[in-house]
């Protein structure tokens, strides 16, 4: 069999190029609005994604790895993966307690500056909870690139024990230091990638998995670069919104 017909393909199939011609038709009216900002989590002993009689059952899916809210995919959380911080914010979420209102989605989201902490005391079950019965969580948000064969972007939401880790994080990219024309200067964030694994952590109250973070080098690749600023700059800009959902409480055991 020659090396031509190894390759042919049915007289019927598409080729690529055809594809490339109709780029991104049918889709010229979906704005950033009209998009789901995937986070990635770490899957728990009870996170739905692990139970094989939950709907929400994500084949091969077990705890400490890594899910991928929106395609559905998981990574080894031993190997981990690379990812490239592009933004952060940090925001207090306000949640009533699971089952007391079925949108899964959160009461009120206020912003670092706000004084909200100053009003709320901390509840038998360690949560610091506001006069009407809701709890507030201070959440550290990460958006970062996920790079592979295909970079996608991605938000990854720190809280409770993960503040520790998200404090880390920052000051690693703080700490970077190039020298320039003029000097040393502190490169952006998303100039340098970092490695994202899943550790099993605990305390007195319990054990989960939670993240561990190492820095692995400069971004290398022009475009990767490139596509890391223009999402931060997106989200400066408040072009990218956050849809905040019950799978957050559902992961990582943060509540420890």
């Amino acid at each position: 069999m020659s090396k031509e017909e190894l390759v042919k393909k049915p007289n019927n199939a598409i080729a690529t190029n055809v594809f490339e011609a109709d780029a991104n038709m049918g889709m010229d009216k979906i704005t950033q609005e009209d998009l789901a900002l995937p986070f990635l989590k770490i899957l728990g002993q009870l996170s739905p994604e692990v139970n094989k009689r939950d709907g929400k059952y994500v084949e091969g899916a077990e705890p400490g790895m890594i899910y991928n809210s929106v395609t559905g995919e998981v990574f080894n959380g031993e190997k981990g993966v690379n990812v490239i911080p592009c933004y952060y914010k940090l925001e207090y979420v306000e949640w009533r307690d699971r089952g007391k209102d079925g949108s899964g989605a959160p009461v009120n989201i206020y912003p670092s500056s706000s004084d909200i902490m100053t009003k709320t005391s901390r509840g038998s079950d360690f949560k610091d909870r506001l006069s009407n019965g809701n709890y507030i969580e201070k959440t550290a948000q990460h958006f970062v690139i996920v790079a592979g064969k295909i970079p996608t972007t991605a938000l990854i939401a720190m809280k409770s024990t993960q503040l520790k880790i998200s404090r880390k994080r920052n000051s690693m990219m703080q700490s970077i230091k190039l020298k320039g024309k003029n000097g040393m200067f502190t490169p952006a964030s998303f100039s340098h990638q970092y490695l994202l694994r899943t550790t099993q952590q605990s305390n007195d109250k319990g054990t989960w998995f939670g993240w561990e973070v190492s820095k692995v080098g400069p971004v290398e690749n022009a475009d990767l670069y490139h596509q890391a600023k223009n999402f931060a700059t997106s989200i400066s800009k408040g072009d990218v919104e956050v849809k905040h959902g019950e799978e957050q409480t559902t992961s990582e055991g943060s509540h420890y």
